[in-house]
């Protein structure tokens, strides 16, 4: 299978979830909580309805791949491919009517992500890329992804999803971070990966992330030229602590302070 292939089925994957949760999205008030007890981790019938979707779509097409989803467990590969899917990322947003949540969805190969796609269903926009570059398709056209020129913290554009997500020793690295940079903007989840893709934000650090969470922004920054590690600069995400940079100046500058130094 060639790349052009995978992201053309990609795509019709995102089509799909896009039938389930624009469906439901202005009455997506009600919704279930999978957290235990004083979290809250909502899930609505739009990201079963999505992941359902799209797995239904990749058993038909490629019955040896595997599927890790965030809904719906883990089917094994039999092979060297996998699907990461995360139907709704921004599940707060979609059920409180806001426009910038998200589908999340790549493909693995040995594990890692090879393919990434980030579509943002009401904004009408879908951010694919295979590490090598990155596009933007949407009612304009399709034109490629680029990430800023910017390489120092005074000049950034940071964003993360909640501050108030990072606790202990991180909540102090996050907030020297913050302290260090020009303007910070809160609550987009996915969707602020595709817009530092795009140049439009320069830094997105995170804590707490899972693998359907951050599979699908890996190819997509490094396709647009942007750099991804974990707090500490090295490239196993594992632990679910991420920063994304548009230069490797400012991811360097950024894990100085992270790490205190």
């Amino acid at each position: 299978m060639t790349n052009e292939t995978f992201t053309a089925f990609a795509r019709s994957l995102a089509q799909a979830a896009r039938a389930e949760t624009l469906t439901r999205w202005r009455s997506a008030g009600a919704a279930e909580n999978k957290a235990a007890a004083g979290a809250f981790d909502p899930v609505t019938e739009a990201d079963i309805g999505a992941e359902r979707a799209m797995r239904a779509l990749i058993e038909a097409r490629f019955p040896d791949h595997g599927i890790v989803g965030e809904e719906m467990g883990e089917k094994p590969a039999a092979g060297a491919y996998g699907w990461s899917l995360d139907p709704i990322d921004g599940t707060r947003s979609f059920v409180c009517g806001m426009p910038s949540w998200v589908t999340l969805i790549a493909l693995l190969r040995d594990g890692e992500p090879v393919l990434g796609l980030i579509d943002a269903p009401r904004l009408g926009e879908t951010y694919y890329g295979d590490g090598d570059s990155a596009m933007l398709a949407d009612a304009e056209g399709e034109r490629p992804l680029s990430v800023s020129a910017r390489r120092t913290l005074g000049e950034a554009r940071l964003s993360t999803t909640d501050p108030y997500l990072f606790v202990g020793s991180d909540a102090e690295a996050f907030e020297r971070l913050r302290a260090a940079v020009r303007t910070i903007r809160y609550g987009h989840d996915g969707y602020a990966y595709a817009r530092l893709a795009a140049g439009s934000l320069d830094l997105v650090v995170e804590a707490g992330l899972k693998p359907y969470d951050y599979n699908a922004l890996v190819p997509v920054i490094r396709g647009a030229g942007g750099f991804v590690g974990n707090w500490r600069g090295g490239t196993d995400l594992s632990d679910g602590r991420i920063i994304a940079a548009a230069t490797a100046s400012l991811f360097e500058e950024a894990i100085a302070l992270l790490e205190g130094l």
